[in-house]
């Protein structure tokens, strides 16, 4: 019986949240909409069992709270700083570039959230991630220094994805 389940329905909390998406977006919970958004959902999971994934496990929700929070209040901050750059560029001498940063982060998941949390945030981009060295280089928007933006990203991302995810 586990199989059949675990065969059908083989990521159930995506399955329910693909769903509950489905719904909101399409402001309806009309038979024909559950029944769409179901099947999609339960399609979905089968594509994605399929892939050959890595084992990933998430650890300690509060911590990932956290962490929403922080990079939620961090790209608030990025919105403004890069909106005065816009709005003032002739205001004081900006030098965008690229850095490279070293991780100790290597777990795919941390790895994939960390590019979502840098690319989200305004005036940051993640450009490519050098799997032999464990690097990552970043384009940055006003990048003054350099020791600065690596402390930031180790201290204040790395470490928490690293407890989250590794």
């Amino acid at each position: 019986m586990r199989a059949t389940v675990k065969r059908w329905l083989p990521y159930p909390m995506m399955a329910a949240t693909l769903l509950g998406v489905w719904l909101l977006l399409n402001e309806s919970v009309a038979p024909g909409t559950v029944i769409l958004g179901g099947v999609l959902s339960l399609a979905t999971g089968a594509t994605l069992s399929t892939l050959d994934l890595p084992a990933g496990r998430f650890r300690r929700p509060r911590a990932a709270l956290s962490l929403l929070l922080l990079v939620l209040v961090d790209i608030v901050r990025s919105n403004i700083a890069v909106a005065k750059i816009i709005l003032r560029p002739g205001k004081g001498e900006r030098v965008s570039g690229f850095l490279r940063i070293p991780l100790e982060l290597k777990a795919p998941y941390g790895l994939a959230t960390l590019a979502c949390i840098l690319t989200a945030t305004p005036g940051t981009v993640w450009v490519a991630y050098d799997r032999s060295r464990n690097t990552i280089l970043l384009h940055i928007l006003d990048l003054v220094d350099e020791q600065e933006w690596i402390d930031l990203i180790k201290g204040r991302y790395e470490t928490r994805l690293m407890e989250l995810f590794e």
